[in-house]
């Protein structure tokens, strides 16, 4: 299954994009405050999709999730290409009877089986580009 998006330069650091037909997301750097920065969706990407496994799977057990927060920093290398050297995510669940183990397998199955955002940090990437001339 591929997944298209679009990125259009607005002004400065700051981009309009894209994913299919989904809502437009402003991209900014961090000095500019405009939007969230490439790197920052990356955090943003992982936690929304550890989420979305978490509560599904707690759903399918019937866990009682009345609410839920993923609360996620990232420290990155100091010399370039700066990624992420170390993640760290907590899992916040309310609600009621709430068994750890339950909670816990959710979790694993998300980070080693089901999260492609987070298997997706180790992806092999092919690169092309298309000049289009201005004149």
């Amino acid at each position: 299954m591929a997944i298209q998006a679009k990125l259009k330069w607005i002004d400065g650091m700051q981009f309009m994009a894209r994913a299919g037909d989904s809502p437009a997301v402003v991209i900014d750097n961090p000095e500019s405050k405009g939007g969230p920065s490439p790197m920052q969706l990356v955090l943003i990407g992982v936690a929304g999709c550890v989420a979305m496994d978490v509560i599904s799977i707690l759903q399918k057990k019937r866990v009682n999730i009345t609410d839920f927060q993923v609360n996620i920093s990232g420290e990155r290398a100091e010399d370039h290409p700066r990624r992420y050297t170390n993640i760290q995510i907590e899992f916040v669940l309310h609600g009621q009877g709430i068994k750890p183990k339950a909670a816990e397998q959710a979790i694993q199955l998300s980070e080693t089986k089901y999260c492609s955002a987070m298997a997706s940090l180790n992806a092999d990437f092919e690169s092309k580009y298309r000049i289009v001339d201005s004149d």
